[in-house]
């Protein structure tokens, strides 16, 4: 009887590195449609506010069950690390989502997202210059494309063309997430990502209930029937299917299998494919919701994401 070939280390390794970058790029197109979803949310009748509360809320406690059935000693957490994790939801988590939300409902979604997309370029210059970290020089060539390409994408020269508040939520958010990348890069060595997740998701939520307590949201409005908008605009879904949508596969799916892929690729590199979340976005809200650009956004959005391929490979 002839045995069956066995792989390689260096197949097997290959082949982990494809699903892992698989699982990325599907968490990436999951996150691209979730954009759009979450735009058409917003014009529902559900603020910004009440959908990032909505959000924490309900992921928190499905990561809890998550973690009360499979991993329970996760949950233990230590008195020095309870003002980080308060600090991680409220600052990285919390503040991060709704700038992301007040941006989309202002902006084009793939324009809010390639601006908040730079957090990776402020992460490398934190390490830079604070943790003196050694940082390639191609870093600076990141800088200039970044601010050259944003420059084009909002049109600078005319003053701006898109919303003054959505431009600076859109920057908000990069600010927001550079803490998150930061802060959840420190904690990881302590902490698995399932629980640390968990943690920033409750104080997220607890945030907003100190900020809208739950029986003041408008959960009436969860029952009515929206349209879909642009180019689905004839057809209508409820609002709480399209909020259901935003957490468990815009949330839950999605975190699950970013959390998957790093077991088979390294952070940098999911970062790097993670990339092709604004350009699918872009996409999807072209074809959903009817979102155009100019020329100029083109260009500049493509040399936005060159900036950022190179901050991210910079460290």
């Amino acid at each position: 009887m002839v045995d069956a070939p066995t792989l390689l280390p260096e197949a097997r390794t290959d082949e982990r590195a494809r699903l892992g970058y698989a699982m990325v790029a599907t968490a990436a197109a999951l996150f691209a449609v979730n954009g759009s979803v979450s735009k058409v949310v917003l014009d529902s009748g559900l603020s910004s506010v009440d959908l990032a509360q909505i959000r924490a809320s309900c992921a928190a406690l499905g990561l809890l069950a998550f973690l009360l059935a499979f991993a329970r000693p996760n949950l233990r957490v230590t008195g020095r690390e309870l003002l980080f994790l308060v600090a991680f939801g409220v600052a990285g988590v919390a503040l991060v989502q709704w700038l992301y939300f007040v941006a989309i409902h202002n902006l084009p979604v793939g324009i809010a997202l390639l601006i908040e997309f730079t957090a990776p370029l402020f992460v490398a210059l934190f390490a830079r210059f604070v943790y003196r970290e050694l940082i390639r020089r191609r870093i600076w060539v990141a800088v200039a494309l970044c601010i050259t390409g944003l420059a084009l994408v909002v049109e600078v020269w005319a003053g701006v063309a898109f919303s003054t508040v959505g431009v600076t939520a859109a920057l908000g958010g990069a600010f927001g997430l550079t803490a998150y990348l930061l802060m959840a890069e420190r904690e990881r060595r302590d902490r698995d990502a399932v629980s640390l997740s968990f943690y920033g998701f409750l104080f997220a939520a607890l945030f907003w209930a100190l900020v809208q307590p739950l029986w003041q949201f408008p959960w009436h409005v969860l029952d009515d029937t929206v349209s879909l908008q642009g180019n689905l605009a004839e057809r209508t879904a409820p609002v709480w299917v399209l909020v259901g949508f935003i957490v468990v596969i815009g949330t839950m799916v999605t975190f699950s299998l970013l959390t998957g892929a790093l077991r088979h690729v390294s952070a940098t590199r999911a970062s790097i494919v993670a990339t092709l979340e604004p350009v699918l976005a872009t996409v999807v809200a072209w074809l959903w919701l009817g979102e155009t650009f100019g020329t100029a956004q083109l260009v500049g959005g493509a040399v936005v994401l060159a900036g950022i391929l190179l901050a991210q490979s910079a460290r």
